[in-house]
């Protein structure tokens, strides 16, 4: 019977044989250090030429850690997010199923465990079979070098790179067998096979068997049967073409061609193969999400990331640090508690639509501590902008977010109440509150006892009534013309520099120290007042906010622990007075009543001038949190929240407790029976001076003799960080709180000890070259104290 004419020895066909038989006897004769040269290009090459080029290549090839996917984890060791580059999880040989080291082999290269860096039986076979058909039938490349090729490409950290390990060239294939020799010396087989299978690629953004097995599958490497391996297998020669999720048919197609391969060399029984090839593929596909976006905590998540992109330990740059978190396989333990972001989202999404002309918000702290437990907003994360979608994290700190923050009103004045407390004014102390009030600026002082520097006259007035006041009713009624008035008395400072210690960001004076500053002029975030009022709390210990607490590498060794960062900021004393003036906002008949938990709790309401943001703060001794909504359209632009329609209310008016407090109120309600009912501890009536003690100073005496010495004045003690001072050595260099300060009994002093004096340092040589509310407005203009 004729042949078809495609099959037909036509002359070139036959011309082509020739060269073929004249190039497998050049391959033959090429050896050098134990390796034949690959056919492309070598027919033109002598192989003195050859030898000469192989002896100039670089002898090794540095395996590097591959990339792989660093995971975020809430306080349970729930999986919160994951971050990487490349989709990957690194497993050991035994972690993955022996059907899929089978599988590979036999289809990738069968003789793997025989040949050295370059199999000459397959090459030579290979390029028969494809010179005959004229096309890339079978390949000719080992595993080895496979896996010198994909490291060589995952490695690549330019242009260059990526297109030296990718062209086709001669230069490439002889780079790479190098190489291969270089591996193959150094590694075992067994090592190799690892690499290859957590390095390669296998479609639909799966790096690594252990990656592909849970995406495809959802189950891991070890678990593979005998389909699902075979299948895997197929997939690395076109993970496009051969894509399981787009291309089924094809992707069967290819998984049968690797299991008749398997019989045919007898590693199944043949039966085997056809029982696997009439079963379907048995997919399962799960989609690791990639992101914050895709995380049951976004903005949470976001200001994870944020945050561990600020720390210098983490890398040099923040491109180290980057690619450490999205390369380095990381564990990271964070503070969030989903029962209360839960509530937190469900509190403020109830209560402000993502399309509304307002942002919703609410941070949670835990006292004693500063761990973030919630951090939730009512503009979702996402592209999507018409359905309110945002990336603008506007619940943390600036540093970690995108808004400069917003005016806090009244909810200040719990700064200039527990400085009032702290300087000995009676909690009865008793001031005339007029409707409206005019007072010269000057006659409030500044730092110094200076007074102000403004000639202006300042007119607040009262939203709730007026009247004389005590401390208590004054608080609890937000009443503008009494907190003025106490302000004159505390003095601007003291309030100034206790918010800036309670974790409140004041870092302009001459715009923020001003006469107004207990009606809340300054912009704050949501997470910064949760943590301020979360000092209260903790009895007046203020703890640096952080929303992680360790980071593991791929071996579960702790890269960084991050500890507490707790000191004492206001006597103990104070700190429970204030928390009894404010439980009056919280309790029946309060502001807050309605809306306040079955446990003990208290709190504090603020409106801006204008309506333009409404807040409620409040706490129990477990829990801090700060509720908030502003007017803001969907550019960010502030704008007032009166006559606006905000989760499907009209409101004819704002104030913190009617519109903000809610959203706290539930919130705290959700969350309540994760609280247990711990009461306040309860102050001294009247007159608390008396009740303070002061700091004995201990510079320079032995830590054992400071602890004593502060002992035996009744304060409790822990040892910080050591610090340069002109101390002796293993002496205190000073105390914070520092000697001479009045704090209560039990408060905590820390002790640091001294390294004695800084050393000199050598100047460089370029500068040794140079050198030869709630219901209240605060009544002032809307812009005043606002970055816009």
């Amino acid at each position: 019977m004729a042949r078809p004419a495609s099959e037909r020895l036509t002359a070139p066909r036959v011309l082509s044989h020739l060269a073929v038989m004249g190039l497998v006897s050049v391959v033959l004769g090429v050896i050098v250090a134990g390796l034949a040269i690959p056919f492309a290009g070598v027919a033109s090459l002598g192989a003195k030429t050859v030898a000469q080029s192989i002896d100039e290549l670089p002898e090794e090839l540095e395996a590097r850690p591959l990339a792989q996917r660093s995971t975020l984890l809430d306080a349970d060791g729930n999986v919160l997010a994951t971050l990487y580059d490349e989709n990957r999880v690194t497993v050991a040989l035994d972690q993955i199923s022996p059907r899929m080291i089978e599988a590979i082999v036999a289809i990738e290269d069968y003789r793997f465990f025989q040949h050295g860096a370059l199999d000459l039986k397959g090459t030579v076979r290979a390029l028969v079979t494809n010179q005959a058909s004229n096309s890339v039938v079978q390949g000719g490349s080992t595993l080895t070098q496979q896996m010198v090729k994909l490291t060589l490409i995952t490695q690549a950290e330019t242009d260059e790179e990526r297109k030296a390990a990718t062209d086709e060239t001669y230069a490439r294939k002889l780079r790479e067998l190098r190489y291969a020799i270089a591996i193959e010396e150094k590694y075992s087989k067994e090592w190799i096979l690892e690499r290859y299978l957590n390095i390669a690629y296998f479609g639909d953004g799966a790096y690594g068997v252990q990656a592909a097995a849970r995406h495809f599958f959802n189950k891991n490497a070890k678990q593979l049967n005998l389909r699902e391996a075979a299948m895997l297998a197929g997939l690395v020669q076109s993970p496009s073409a051969y894509d399981p999720t787009r291309n089924p048919e094809r992707a069967r197609e290819r998984r049968n061609v690797v299991l008749d391969r398997m019989a045919q060399l007898n590693v199944i029984e043949r039966e085997q193969a056809d029982k696997a090839k009439s079963r379907r593929l048995g997919l399962d596909v799960q989609q690791t999400r990639n992101g914050c976006v895709n995380s049951r905590a976004p903005f949470f998540c976001d200001y994870v990331v944020r945050y561990l992109m600020e720390d210098p330990a983490l890398g040099e740059t923040r491109a180290e640090r980057k690619e450490l978190l999205y390369t380095g396989g990381l564990t990271v333990r964070t503070t969030l508690d989903v029962n209360f972001q839960d509530a937190a989202d469900e509190a403020v999404s109830r209560h402000v639509y993502p399309t509304d002309q307002a942002i919703g918000a609410l941070a949670m702290v835990e006292p004693g501590s500063g761990h973030v437990k919630a951090v939730a907003q009512s503009r979702p994360m996402g592209t999507d902008r018409a359905a309110g979608q945002t990336f603008l994290n506007y619940v943390v700190d600036k540093k970690y977010g995108d808004a400069n923050g917003f005016q806090a009103g009244s909810t200040f004045k719990a700064f200039v109440l527990a400085a009032a407390i702290n300087q000995g004014i009676p909690l009865n102390t008793k001031i005339n509150s007029p409707q409206s009030i005019s007072i010269r600026e000057r006659e409030f002082t500044v730092c110094d006892d200076q007074p102000y520097a403004s000639s202006q006259v300042w007119s607040p007035k009262n939203s709730t009534g007026s009247g004389t006041f005590d401390l208590y009713r004054g608080t609890t009624q937000s009443v503008n013309t009494f907190f003025a008035q106490l302000t004159q008395r505390t003095g601007i400072c003291e309030p100034f520099e206790l918010a800036q210690a309670m974790g409140i960001t004041l870092d302009n004076p001459a715009s923020q120290m001003v006469p107004s500053f207990a009606l809340g002029v300054t912009d704050v975030s949501p997470l910064q007042m949760a943590a301020a009022y979360a000092t209260f709390a903790a009895r007046g210990k203020h703890c640096e906010t952080r929303p992680v607490t360790a980071i593991e590498d791929l071996s579960g060794n702790t890269l960084k622990t991050y500890a507490d960062q707790c000191r004492q900021v206001l006597p103990s004393a104070v700190a429970d007075a204030v928390n009894d003036v404010l439980k009056g906002v919280t309790a029946p008949g309060g502001f807050a009543g309605r809306i306040a938990p079955s446990v003990p709790s208290a709190g504090k309401t603020g409106t801006t001038n204008s309506g333009m943001a409404v807040w409620f703060v409040g706490y129990t001794p477990q829990i801090a949190a700060a509720s908030m909504i502003a007017g803001a359209n969907e550019q960010g632009h502030w704008l007032t929240l009166v006559r606006q329609t905000v989760g499907g209310i009209y409101r004819a008016s704002a104030s913190g407790s009617g519109f903000a407090g809610p959203i706290w109120g539930d919130a705290m309600r959700a969350i309540t029976p994760y609280l247990d009912p711990v009461p306040f501890e309860t102050p001294a009536r009247g007159e608390i001076a008396g009740f303070l003690t002061p700091v004995p100073s201990t510079h320079g005496m032995s830590i054992e003799r400071a602890q004593q010495v502060l002992e035996d004045a009744g304060f409790t003690t822990s040892v910080g960080n050591a610090v340069h001072s002109p101390a002796p050595k293993d002496t205190v260099a000073r105390t914070n709180p520092t000697g001479g300060t009045m704090f209560g009994a039990g408060d905590l002093i820390v002790i640091h000890p001294s390294l004695g004096p800084e050393p000199k340092k050598k100047k460089k040589k370029k500068q040794q070259d140079d050198d030869d509310d709630d219901d209240d407005d605060d009544g002032r203009s809307p812009g005043r104290g606002r970055d816009r």
